[in-house]
């Protein structure tokens, strides 16, 4: 496979946000929409066991260009 053929891919972050006490997770629902209107797609969390669960959703897309892949 050929580095034309790869596809590079660009990511991004979503903070799960928490509620009044902080220690409830609050429905991102409007977020993760607005994230895949932009063409993202979810590709895995980050969470800290012993923490409070996940504290990260990490999404992918296919990167316009080799130059928003090094973003």
């Amino acid at each position: 496979m050929t580095d034309r053929e790869r596809t590079r891919w660009e990511y991004e972050t979503l903070q799960v946000p928490k509620g009044v006490t902080q220690k409830e997770s609050v429905d991102p629902k409007s977020q993760l929409n607005e994230l895949g209107r932009e063409g993202w797609e979810l590709a895995g969390t980050v969470a800290y066991t012993g923490g409070g669960g996940t504290k990260f959703l990490l999404f992918k897309r296919p990167a316009e260009s080799d130059d928003d892949a090094e973003q």
